[in-house]
């Protein structure tokens, strides 16, 4: 299974509906100069969803070796993937995909 499929498969097991990718785009957040967070953010259309149009998802490692998947919907006040990240790593769970590696 691709990582756009596990990601389509996690925001149908989040949120209970079915999604089109869009596009990728790349994050980068800091804050006081240091880097909080990089990495890609896939973008979704979701399918009938009552109060959301978007989807931004993507995946990291956890501590114990495995992968965790998050998914956040497009709703006010998330306006883009950094809006996404942002919102996720104030909730704690954002975590580095892959610190100073270059995604392309």
């Amino acid at each position: 299974m691709s990582e756009i499929a596990r990601l389509q498969k996690a925001i149908s097991d989040l949120h209970g509906v079915e999604s089109t990718h869009l596009r990728s785009e790349p994050v980068h957040e800091t804050f006081q100069g240091q880097t909080v967070w990089e990495g890609v953010v896939e973008v979704f259309a979701l399918k009938d969803h009552p109060k959301a149009g978007l989807a931004y998802a993507w995946s990291h490692e956890t501590d114990e070796g495995g992968r965790r998947y998050v998914a956040v919907l497009g709703v006010n006040p998330i306006k883009s993937a950094r809006d996404a990240v942002r919102a996720s790593i104030a909730a704690g769970h954002a975590k580095h995909p892959s610190k100073g590696a270059s995604h392309e």
